[in-house]
């Protein structure tokens, strides 16, 4: 595999970035030098980041490859939590607080098709928004799912009625994002998959497609093999900064971005967990759900609770500095990364919001203080690269 070593100035210097509320592109020389420095590959690239940018707002991206097309809101409202686990959900107050997400901007909610009952309850809240709020609205909200298959043979027959199946559920004639996930890369019958769902998008049953946990050598061979991705969904975090080793600079490359999760690790990154000793039984707060128990095996592989206590403390002082939440300083921090098109808060329908803190997150922009301040504790934690292996390989170990 082509070796990717490109820096992370020179890899985000074609990115257009925010200054309040307008667009500031870096300069045309700029431009040129990038695209002089990496090759041919690189101009088209280019030319789509200046098509789209002046698009965008400081709350939307564009994901795209070619003719497909999808913005999306850069905080993006995950529905992991409605598959068990965080409480019980109840459809209708599910209902009424994802419209209170959509009213308040966030438009843009994640689900699978083995998380509970989150496609259904997509297809009861899309077809309130009709009923209720009408087309206009319902055409800017997005639903991005994803199909986690088991190992079998990848026929036509079978992609199809997996996808008719999420359609069904959602109640949408076309898929926004169809994120595709595969457990084992010995067998290469992801790539059988992946030619089935490009025909069933050109067929309009999905509009973009995506993947979710894929390595960078994986999405490289998908890519030559002129699959049409537009973006790779992966845990990126404060902790987890492995798709900056690699991911980011070949999706840089090529013009794939990066649909984050597990950027606050569950709300270990919160003022709820700082200070916090968790080793003695009901001393602190629990870890009481499937999210907050998997991002604490990620703090362990990385240095451990009492480091990670150390980064919490500098991440409280960014926040304490700006006003803001801890959570809110851990999202900024991860959509400033090269390649990243939105992050994923996870939404406990019904139960509890985060709305304001969201919010927060387009308003605050973090100094080279704020970063270094950050990377005086993260440079100190383990490589999880080298500790795991590349994004989505903690999936495929034996």
């Amino acid at each position: 595999m082509a070796s990717f070593t490109l820096s992370r100035h020179h890899v985000a210097s074609s990115v257009a970035v925010l200054s309040g509320a307008k667009l500031v592109h870096r300069s045309a020389a700029s431009l040129r030098s990038r695209v002089r420095a990496t090759g041919r590959r690189l101009l088209t690239t280019v030319a789509a980041e200046a098509d789209t940018a002046a698009e965008q707002r400081a709350d939307r991206a564009v994901v795209s490859s070619g003719d497909d097309r999808l913005e999306i809101c850069r905080v993006i409202n995950g529905m992991w939590q409605t598959s068990g686990g965080w409480g019980r959900i109840d459809n209708e107050d599910a209902v009424d607080a994802m419209l209170r997400y959509v009213d308040a901007g966030f438009s843009t909610f994640d689900m699978a098709d083995h998380y509970g009952p989150a496609e259904d309850l997509y297809g009861l809240f899309i077809n309130r928004v009709r009923r209720e709020r009408g087309d206009e609205l319902a055409l800017q909200v997005r639903g991005l799912t994803k199909w986690v298959p088991p190992p079998v043979k990848m026929t036509r027959a079978y992609v199809e009625s997996n996808i008719d199946r999420s359609r069904k559920r959602m109640d949408v004639k076309t898929l926004d994002m169809l994120q595709f996930h595969w457990w084992d890369y010995a067998d290469n019958g992801y790539l059988d998959a992946l030619k089935h769902l490009t025909d069933l998008k050109e067929e309009g049953k999905i509009k973009t497609l995506a993947l979710t946990n894929f390595d960078t050598k994986r999405l490289q061979i998908i890519l030559e093999n002129q699959i049409p991705i537009v973006s790779n969904q992966v845990q990126h975090s404060l902790v987890d900064m492995r798709p900056q080793t690699h991911m980011a600079d070949l999706c840089n490359v090529m013009g794939v971005k990066l649909i984050t999760y597990g950027t606050v690790m569950g709300g270990l990154i919160s003022e709820k967990f700082l200070d916090a000793n968790i080793s003695i039984p009901f001393a602190g707060p629990a870890l009481d759900t499937p999210s907050l128990n998997k991002y604490k095996r990620m703090v362990d592989a990385w240095g451990g609770w009492n480091l990670f206590q150390e980064l919490l403390r500098e991440v409280k002082k960014v926040a304490n500095k700006h006003g803001v939440s801890m959570s809110t300083v851990a999202v900024r921090y991860i959509l400033d990364q090269p390649a990243v098109a939105g992050s994923m808060i996870g939404v406990r329908l019904g139960l509890k919001e985060h709305i304001k803190d969201s919010q927060a997150i387009f308003r605050l922009q973090l100094d080279e203080d704020d970063y270094e301040r950050i990377a005086s504790v993260t440079k100190r934690g383990r490589d999880l690269q080298d500790m795991i292996g590349d994004c989505g390989d903690e999936y495929r170990r034996a």
